[in-house]
């Protein structure tokens, strides 16, 4: 069942508790101890983060603002400060990059360290335990690990940790499978809450169930989504840490065959532009915190102008950006040659579409929108003010001969 060099790997997650929190604490001591939400304070809301005390009411993180109210009325809430959470990421992955060789950063709060052969030298435990203290003292925050030969048992014994009182676990090599039984099947990474309902309603609700079924079984039920589960809950996951690059970006561009001073149609294609690489990010469960829009004349001279964000891969958080970083730059004596939009320092996490400004209306329609846009292609719905913009360069998915549906401009 499992690879033979498996057991020679070494892999360490680490999780900053309650992110949001721990950083809003550490600018206000008065908040420790205290129940605290992160989001828009409006019945439309949604939770970004909270903290330990408020989950203790039955709160959770993507939950309904409203709801959280409910449930805990004396919670404080505080609408967040993304440019002060970006600034406390950055600054943790600095500490890891500093002191590893190879590490994948998964999100804002999350990383995962490859310390595959470091038994011979230090020892693979003593570093990992070295690591989350080190953090801790440069950075103030709070954080949890979970070690094992797999990023899958990994994440699942960090869960774990954040219920012991040093925070830590580590999971021997052979034991994965026995680790994994006795847990919901909502611990699997991966098993979202659709899923879940479907194996549940056939008894499955214990990865041990789960062990037991036949692959077959598992595809048939969930297609090629099947047998990955399956590996997972047995404990198999050969998935590589991928060594993170903080430039990662995705752009597009579109040079005008005739040189044009047509502000309507530059901005429907930027809109056309901007929503396509955000479904791209969505699709690849990734985030920008950087956005650019490029503008060359037909002097060929070129301008750039950018701006950092808090991590996001939403349309109606972007848009508003690209516009304003357009209206920066046109210089209305000019004609433009090309025009083009730039997504950079992207990191994984589409769990979290937008942390303080999202509401569950707005993530339902992206979500309906990307289920369209997964089946027919990524130009089957767009925003009216995009309908011009039939050839966006270097875009990957066109048309596909599929007729547009129109999404009207509308505050989401």
């Amino acid at each position: 069942m499992m690879r033979p060099n498996a057991m020679e790997r070494t892999i360490l997650h680490l999780d900053l508790n309650t992110f949001f929190v721990s950083v809003e604490r550490l600018r206000e001591p008065k908040l420790i101890g205290r129940p605290v939400l992160i989001g828009a304070d409006s019945d439309r809301g949604v939770v970004a983060s909270c903290s330990y005390e408020a989950r203790a009411f039955g709160v959770r993180s993507a939950m309904p603002m409203k709801m959280a109210k409910q449930l805990c009325p004396e919670a404080i809430i505080l609408r967040g400060d993304s440019g002060a959470y970006l600034k406390k990421s950055d600054e943790v992955t600095e500490i890891i990059r500093a002191h590893v060789p190879l590490f994948e950063k998964s999100s804002v709060d999350e990383f995962y360290v490859d310390l595959s052969g470091t038994d011979r030298f230090h020892g693979s435990w003593k570093m990992a335990t070295e690591l989350r203290q080190r953090i801790i003292k440069e950075s103030g925050l709070p954080n949890s690990l979970g070690l094992s030969i797999n990023k899958t048992v990994s994440k699942v014994a960090t869960g774990e940790a954040k219920h012991r009182p040093d925070g830590q676990l580590q999971v021997p090599g052979g034991t994965e499978k026995p680790f994994l039984a006795p847990m919901p099947i909502e611990r699997i990474p991966g098993v979202g809450g659709k899923t879940a309902h479907l194996l549940r309603s056939m008894g499955v609700a214990r990865i041990h169930t789960m062990q037991e079924l036949q692959v077959d079984l598992m595809q048939r039920l969930l297609g090629e989504h099947g047998p990955v589960l399956w590996r997972k809950a047995n404990g198999i996951d050969d998935s590589p840490v991928i060594a993170w690059h903080e430039r990662k970006s995705i752009s597009t561009e579109r040079t005008f065959s005739r040189d044009t001073i047509d502000v309507v149609k530059l901005r429907g294609l930027l809109t056309a532009m901007a929503e396509s690489l955000a479904f791209q990010l969505r699709k690849g469960s990734k985030l920008t915190s950087c956005i650019a829009v490029k503008i060359r004349y037909a002097d060929m001279n070129t301008h750039t102008r950018q701006v950092r964000i808090g991590y996001t891969a939403c349309d109606h958080i972007i848009l508003p950006l690209i516009h304003d970083l357009f209206r920066a730059l046109y210089d209305r004596r000019q004609r433009i040659r090309l025009v083009g939009v730039r997504f950079s320092h992207l990191v994984g996490g589409g769990h979290q579409m937008d942390a303080f400004t999202d509401t569950q209306e707005a993530m339902d329609l992206y979500q309906a929108m990307d289920r369209i846009r997964k089946r027919f292609g990524d130009r089957t719905v767009m925003r009216a003010s995009g309908m011009d913009a039939h050839s966006i360069g270097r875009m990957d998915n066109p048309f596909d001969g599929q007729a547009p549906v129109l999404l009207a401009n509308r505050r989401t």
